[in-house]
């Protein structure tokens, strides 16, 4: 594997909106410094929803992207997705919970996946693409930053599985503000998982049967 594109992005705002997003990602030439915020440089506007330190970076597998450009019947452009960095040789369906991408100093560590969105239907000019993206079963990658680092496109990237069990991204997708019981709640909280979503489960007790 290897780091394929990586993309930042500015404030701008979607037709007919009046609200601003960094969305819309353009990959870049050279190197980038990579902190706990994520990409150095990339616009995050709505902090509630996104980035903060367990959703810094967030990372789309070049296998899956190649099947929504057959998908969609158009050659896909780095950063379309809003997309910080594309993985060379990556299905996003067998990324899990935990797994670790490590690139020079830089030491990722995936915490949950993406969730669509109105901005992200906007942004592809398709108000029923939220669905269409659900359907698919290939969500995106959101990752904390274990270790910052500078890096670039072209860098190898070493890939390590969880060693626990594994809670893959369309597990996750599925799952969503869903109430968990028992052992599979004892399962995700044993793993790395994003803060707000390890807050909510900790917050459920067991339905009485």
């Amino acid at each position: 594997m290897k780091i394929l594109a990586l993309c930042t992005g500015n404030p701008e705002r979607l037709p007919g909106k009046s609200y601003k997003t960094g969305i819309f990602k353009h990959a870049v030439n050279g190197a980038v410094m990579i902190d706990a915020e994520g990409l150095v440089g990339d616009a995050i506007c709505n902090r509630k929803h996104h980035g903060g330190v367990d959703q810094a970076v967030y990372v789309e597998g070049s296998l899956t992207l190649d099947w929504w450009a057959q998908e969609l019947g158009q050659p896909y452009e780095a950063g379309t997705f809003g997309e910080n960095m594309v993985i060379s040789d990556l299905d996003n369906r067998d990324v899990a919970v935990g797994d670790r991408f490590a690139a020079g100093d830089l030491v990722l560590e995936v915490t949950a996946c993406r969730m669509p969105c109105a901005t992200f239907a906007a942004r592809m000019a398709d108000p029923k693409f939220v669905k269409r993206y659900t359907a698919a079963a290939r969500p995106g990658i959101y990752c904390r930053v274990i270790r910052g680092g500078v890096v670039e496109p072209g860098m190898p990237m070493e890939y390590t599985s969880f060693s626990g069990d594994k809670i893959t991204m369309p597990e996750l997708m599925e799952t969503f503000g869903r109430r968990l019981q028992g052992a599979d709640r004892a399962r995700y909280l044993a793993a790395p998982i994003h803060y707000k979503l390890r807050a909510m489960l900790e917050s459920q007790t067991d339905e009485a049967h």
